[in-house]
């Protein structure tokens, strides 16, 4: 498994040679099918004004969560993905 420190410092990298900021990024996250996880993902993004839609999963054990915000700056970007990583079962794309 590739080192987190270093997979944030090649997406910080990427992000400021290919993007330019302010932008709309789209986060996607898979969850569990729990209403506490989607919950928190809300919660995360809430003070951002953030667009978020959900989708169950066919057999209903997984909920995709998308996630589009504006956002102004790479640093921005990571930070969200690394408070994300807390919720238990979350999986990034």
């Amino acid at each position: 498994m590739i080192d987190k420190e270093a997979f944030y410092l090649k997406l910080n990298e990427s992000l400021n040679a290919t993007t330019k900021f302010p932008v709309k990024y789209l986060y996607k996250f898979i969850v569990p099918t729990d209403e506490n996880q989607v919950a928190e993902i809300k919660l995360l993004f809430a003070k951002k004004s953030a667009r978020i839609t959900t989708k169950n999963s066919k057999t209903g054990k997984y909920v995709s969560v998308s996630i589009s915000v504006i956002l102004r700056s790479s640093k921005e970007v990571i930070s969200y993905y690394k408070k994300a990583e807390n919720i238990k079962g979350i999986i990034s794309l």
